[in-house]
């Protein structure tokens, strides 16, 4: 089944429970997942009741989607991202990404734990992403292209809006968190970069690395929608600081909630 048809019988699945029609849709990344919380008159729909949506098999990725309202505006909140490296397809991986945006979402915020590159950054810091590399992990778009979703050759010269990273950067200046400008870099991962991948990765113009967000990125561009991609620095990258863990990733996650939850939230009702 071509990732075209997946997208279809999922929207199915989710219209046989809701016929709500989001505004915002939200990925939530290591660690940030209290965001769902948030949301009011809350609609939740497992993973395992939406036909094609596979389970995230990590530690902190609770599956499922969140329909309902943040900050005044209509939401879907995807709670329990699934990463290349778990063994699934990509046409797996952007299946909730492209279901959300099918089911309405204008608007897309992808959030992230990375790791810092740019060794100016500090855990605990968030970068707004102002560019992406993804050429280290396979395009979303191969295969058959549905010319209802999007061109076949789509221009990523501005994957990411000006507009809404102006927005980030006021907001987490009403916040008090530090904001940096970044670009990020995808890895395929599970297994975290070796020093002299982060140096290689510094000389590309990386300036914080994760396994998630710019294959996301570039299917919600694919469907013409506006993005926004925010990193939480958990740690610094390898070679910079110590050993690196999963465990240390969601402990910094949960540190960052006192000013990542309010952030995305003012960001949400500025939209």
């Amino acid at each position: 089944m071509d990732q075209y048809d997946m997208v279809r019988k999922a929207m199915a699945s989710v219209r046989k429970v809701t016929d709500f029609v989001p505004e915002v849709a939200i990925v939530l990344g290591s660690g940030l997942g209290a965001l769902g919380e948030r949301v009011e008159d809350a609609i939740s729909i497992p993973s395992a009741d939406i036909d094609g949506y596979l389970p995230s098999t990590i530690s902190g990725h609770e599956g499922k989607l969140i329909f309902g309202t943040l900050a005044g505006k209509k939401v879907v909140v995807q709670k329990g991202r699934i990463h290349y490296y778990e063994g699934y397809e990509m046409k797996e991986v952007v299946l909730p990404i492209r279901l959300m945006c099918a089911l309405g979402a204008k608007t897309v915020i992808l959030s992230n734990a990375a790791g810092g590159v740019n060794e100016a950054f500090r855990p605990g810091d968030f970068m707004v992403i102002r560019g992406q590399i993804s050429q280290f992990v396979p395009s979303p778009l191969v295969g058959r292209n549905d010319d209802e979703f999007g061109p076949r050759f789509p221009d990523m010269s501005e994957i990411y809006s000006p507009r809404l990273i102006s927005l980030a950067e006021e907001s987490a200046r009403e916040v008090g968190a530090t904001m940096h400008r970044g670009v990020y870099l995808q890895v395929s991962g599970p297994n975290y970069e070796s020093p002299d991948e982060i140096r290689a990765f510094r000389i590309l113009g990386a300036d914080a690395v994760g396994m998630s967000t710019t294959v996301e990125a570039i299917a919600a561009k694919h469907m013409g929608r506006e993005i926004l991609g925010i990193s939480l620095i958990t740690n610094m990258a390898a070679g910079i600081a110590g050993p690196l863990s999963h465990e240390d990733v969601k402990a910094a996650g949960k540190l960052a909630e006192k000013r990542f939850l309010p952030m995305v939230e003012s960001i949400v009702r500025k939209i």
